[in-house]
């Protein structure tokens, strides 16, 4: 059967390539690539006798685990499509995600599952449930168990062609509005997202290339992101189309002490982290002493920024250390670029991929290098196809120059430095209008965040009779500093009207477990 630049046709190259070799450690699950391969084929083998076919969608509702990426796997084998689906939605979110997807599977963990309660009645076309046990005691009418599912299926391949032109659809819910699906072909998002197997050159040439390239048996990698994130899918991938052992940190919430021990456990040469919220623990355990972390070599970010001084931390604690890979990227427009030096006023700081990531103006044209100029991040060439089931959007967001460029607009505003970095403002939609001014609300997190006692921030409007709004900031620190301090802080480097006029300390700044921010509770916090 030819290959070609589908997912389940990269991973069964890498599959017969080195069937004998550890895939993937996943809590007490350890399994071969043969193994995970036979698992993956189990799952497929099911969907297909429960009516699941080429172009359906199925939603997986978990946690990190060995079970949700042979769920993913067993779809693409039958060229179905897989819809990640946020763990932490509540019954409304998830039914919104499942049900705008048309979802025909759901194969997720009891409790979560359980979750959907009466909302799951709504969800005409869901006509098949697999469950995963969790220790649960709740119920799920009409469910399958996954391994009795398991059990009964055949091992064995048996599928039939398969193209990289089949879908891969990432859903994505971004600071503001409803989960959305963003559509990519497979072999798009394997190129732009996942490196075209080839993280340091050119993309491989055929599927086949693979054979030969992960016979140097990559590097074991440990991904503490969600998988139901695109920064923790995505690198989860790069993994298993390299030959690599693939780690999955499976706690429901964050601990860097065991993260560490189980790097340490597993040997474990990269690790996977979401920026601060990840890494700044990470920080402070080391701080503790007594840590092993000789097989470190790499620490990737990615979903959040990572600051500066994090990560000459990081390099200060961990020897081994050869590099903090800090990756700027988004659903709509795959892994962009790498972090450089951050600007004078904190700013985040990138250097695009290459040609095809740029800053456009309102004309769609791009902006010149050292200008000043201010346009909106973009990308073309491998982009997603739009938006599952919503054409305006679409149309605002992947859009065509006068060049015939076809582009993804990120939503991020920003402007280019002499050097060709990009220097990102932040999201236009965020954006305070303060007395006529607009502020870049990322900006003056970034800024906030170079002060040593600062842990985390975010910043928002707060409404205001004479300005319209002003800029104020939510911080948690790690000392004690005022909020006069933080204010003088911002001003050495921002103008006026930048500055927070009003700054309140809690203990924790809410984010997702992927690092996104969350504005809506940050100006219920300064209403």
């Amino acid at each position: 059967m030819p290959r070609t630049f589908n997912l389940a046709d990269l991973f069964e190259v890498v599959a017969d390539a080195v069937p004998d070799k550890p895939a993937l450690v996943a809590g007490d699950a350890r399994l071969t690539y043969r193994e995970l391969d036979e698992r993956a084929n189990r799952v497929a083998h099911h969907l297909a006798d429960a009516g699941v076919g080429a172009g359906d969608r199925v939603s997986i509702l978990s946690y990190n685990r060995a079970e949700w990426l042979e769920a993913q796997l067993g779809a693409y084998k039958l060229r179905a499509v897989p819809v990640n689906v946020n763990y932490r939605y509540t019954a409304g979110e998830l039914a919104h995600v499942i049900g705008d997807s048309g979802s025909a599977a759901l194969v997720g963990e009891r409790a979560l599952i359980a979750r959907l309660g009466e909302a799951r009645d709504g969800l005409a076309e869901l006509r098949h449930v697999l469950v995963i046990e969790d220790g649960s005691a709740d119920d799920v009418p009409g469910a399958v168990r996954y391994e009795d599912a398991l059990k009964g299926a055949s091992p064995g391949r048996g599928f039939g062609e398969r193209s990289g032109d089949d879908l891969y659809l990432l859903y994505t819910g971004g600071t503001t509005g409803l989960p959305k699906g963003v559509m990519w072909r497979s072999e798009d998002i394997f190129m732009s997202a996942m490196f075209g197997g080839n993280m340091m050159g050119d993309p491989i040439p055929s599927p086949e290339a693979l054979t030969e390239k992960v016979q140097d048996g990559g590097v074991t990698t440990m991904v503490c992101a969600p998988l139901m994130h695109g920064a923790g899918m995505w690198v989860a991938w790069i993994a298993l189309t390299s030959g690599s052992t693939l780690i999955l940190w499976t706690g429901h919430a964050f601990d860097a002490a065991r993260v560490l021990d189980v790097a340490a456990a597993e040997g474990a040469q990269v690790l996977l982290l979401v920026g601060d919220v990840m890494a700044r623990p990470i920080v402070a355990e080391l701080e503790r002493g007594g840590r092993d972390t000789s097989s470190i070599a790499a620490i990737g970010t990615g979903g959040a920024a990572t600051s500066p001084d994090v990560k000459a931390r990081l390099h200060e604690l961990i020897p081994t250390l050869l590099a903090v890979l800090d990756a700027f990227g988004g659903s709509e427009t795959g892994a962009s670029g790498q972090a450089v030096e951050p600007a004078a006023d904190g700013s985040p700081r990138f250097m695009p991929r290459g040609d095809d990531v740029a800053v456009l103006d309102h004309d769609l044209r791009r902006v010149p290098a050292g200008s000043d100029e201010i346009g909106q991040l973009a990308r073309t060439g491998r982009i997603p196809l739009g938006y599952w089931n919503d054409e305006a959007k679409t149309a605002r967001t992947f859009v065509t120059g006068a060049d015939g460029n076809r582009w993804a607009l990120q939503g991020d505003m920003a402007k280019v430095d002499a050097d060709g970095a990009i220097v990102l403002l932040g999201r236009g939609s965020l954006v305070v209008n303060t007395g006529g001014e607009k502020v870049f609300v990322e900006e003056v997190e970034a800024t906030l965040k170079t002060h040593p006692a600062v842990y985390d921030a975010l910043v928002a409007g707060v409404p205001d009779e004479r300005y319209g709004s002003l800029v104020a900031a939510v911080v948690s620190t790690t000392a004690g500093v005022t909020p006069d301090e933080l204010t003088a802080h911002c001003r050495a480097t921002l103008a006026g009207y930048k500055v927070p006029r009003r700054v309140v300390i809690v203990d924790e700044v809410k984010r997702s477990p992927a690092g996104k921010a969350d504005y809506r509770w940050a100006k219920s916090t300064l209403s």
